[in-house]
């Protein structure tokens, strides 16, 4: 990706090196509870919160809250990165809004390592990036990007773009109030349809990414190859794929976050129209 000359998102809590004060939250399982949220969750839905109730990792205590300035990132590659294409991502969807005579709120990304404390509970880097709608808050520790080089195969600085993109797009659903419309309507269904309506919720998190893609592509902003990084992303974090692979079989009735087809398809259908209407995931072709 182009990055050079791009302005620095100033909605950055950069907490990193600073030790939350309490009990842990999420985190303690081994290593095997460990490879289960971070493939699970690192494109949570809606609450971070419901997947600790079925870990059995809610928190243990309240933490000390500790207030932290925003601003930009810090001076390292990887911050820098992130703080411009979340400047990129900022404006987008400032022009987005204001076309639909709306008013865009950003929200801010919270860095941090090992363990951080959000407004959803407690959570370790295990967890993976996440969206916290109470506090309107995205949270990620870099390192989870080598996790997805080094694990899931996908490498790439547009393949960690779509990872930001993608919880911004829960925040643009939250804004939007789509994320309580499903949250309600989950509390009236089976665990069968609460899941599919979490699958419907992600894949439209994933067409709100392509959106930002396409116009991020119209700024001359992607390189040769670099879509193609972001829906091997997609691909790589597939309920099926990752079915098959942790057990050898796939239950479609357990998807959370949709098929590694699906997932491409609403990415790519964002990326090639670049219009938030063309991501009714809901009402539309799933």
């Amino acid at each position: 990706m182009r990055i050079e000359g791009q302005r620095q998102s100033t909605n950055i809590e950069d907490r990193r090196g600073r030790r939350m004060r309490g009990p842990a939250g999420i985190g303690g399982g081994g290593i095997g509870m460990i490879l289960i949220i971070l493939v699970i969750s690192w494109l949570t839905g809606t609450n971070p919160l419901s997947l600790l109730q079925l870990t059995g990792g809610m928190p243990g205590g309240a933490p000390v809250k500790e207030e932290v300035p925003t601003g930009t990132a810090g001076e390292d590659p990887e911050s820098r990165f992130i703080g411009a294409v979340l400047g990129d991502m900022e404006e987008t969807w400032t022009d987005i809004f204001a076309k639909g005579g709306d008013r865009y709120q950003p929200p801010v990304l919270v860095l941090f390592n090992d363990t951080v404390e959000s407004a959803c509970g407690s959570a370790s880097s295990a967890t993976g990036p996440f969206y916290c709608p109470a506090d309107r808050k995205v949270y990620l520790d870099l390192s989870f990007f080598r996790e997805l080089d080094q694990n899931f195969g996908a490498p790439g600085d547009f393949a960690q773009a779509y990872v930001v993109a993608h919880e911004v797009g829960h925040h643009i659903q939250n804004l939007l109030g789509v994320n309580a419309q499903v949250s309600r309507l989950q509390q009236q269904v089976s665990k069968t349809e609460a899941n599919a309506l979490s699958v419907r919720l992600e894949l439209q998190a994933d067409c709100y990414a392509g959106v930002w893609g396409h116009y991020a592509a119209r700024q001359d902003m992607l390189e040769p190859g670099d879509a193609e990084e972001g829906l091997r992303a997609a691909a790589a974090i597939g309920d099926d794929r990752l079915q098959r692979q942790s057990q050898g079989r796939v239950v479609p009735e357990s998807f959370t976050h949709g098929s590694s087809e699906q997932r491409m398809e609403w990415l790519r259908r964002g990326l090639a129209s670049g219009r938030i209407e063309d991501c009714d995931t809901f009402g539309g072709r799933r």
